[in-house]
């Protein structure tokens, strides 16, 4: 009895070595994912934003932006109508090389509700495509198996003229959205998947 004992002992540490051995080995074959920066992340997202061809703008034209616009000698005014607060406004020469109008034509219909209306606006298009910028980056999350950041992509405004940029940093319109980047292991390397 004491002699089988020690056999089943001796099986048992063998087996048990073994089972150290593999699980050594299977450890040492599993390789961490590699840290992802926020560094890394937002290189990742410009070097996509610097790739881009540009994307268009619209740029939302307040009272003051029509004040600004007929200064900049973009529009004149060509027609006003009785109630005073209405008119019509045509594109320069010098108008029509930097933008145009969503529907097309050379008229601006300016027709606000009343005399005092704060919120209304016009849109028009730059003919110059803008770029984007990513800045202020948040901490980097893991999900699941890939990593995610959020950060403020900025519309860079710098191919347009300069009255254009006043034009687009009045109240109205949006230069920087809150977005979201997903990032996922290709190769051993993270890789920039979408942004949201």
């Amino acid at each position: 009895m004491v002699y089988g004992g020690n056999v089943k002992n001796s099986v048992k540490l063998k087996v048990l070595s073994t089972l150290v051995l593999m699980s050594a080995g299977w450890l040492a074959g599993c390789k961490s994912a590699p840290d992802l920066t926020q560094a890394q992340a937002q290189s990742m997202i410009q070097a996509k934003y610097d790739k881009d061809p540009g994307v268009t703008f619209n740029i939302s034209v307040n009272d003051r932006g029509m004040q600004q616009g007929v200064h900049a000698n973009y529009w004149l005014g060509k027609t006003r109508y009785p109630n005073g607060y209405w008119a019509d406004f045509k594109l320069t020469p010098d108008g029509e090389k930097v933008l145009k109008l969503p529907a097309g034509g050379d008229i601006i219909q300016w027709r606000p509700d009343g005399p005092a209306a704060p919120n209304y606006a016009i849109v028009v298009v730059p003919l110059a495509l803008t770029h984007l910028k990513a800045r202020s980056l948040g901490d980097v999350d893991s999900l699941a198996d890939s990593k995610t950041v959020t950060y403020m992509e900025d519309v860079v405004l710098d191919s347009m003229p300069a009255p254009l940029q006043a034009i687009a940093q009045n109240p109205g319109n949006k230069l920087s959205t809150q977005r979201m980047a997903t990032f996922t292991l290709a190769n051993g390397a993270w890789t920039l998947q979408s942004i949201q």
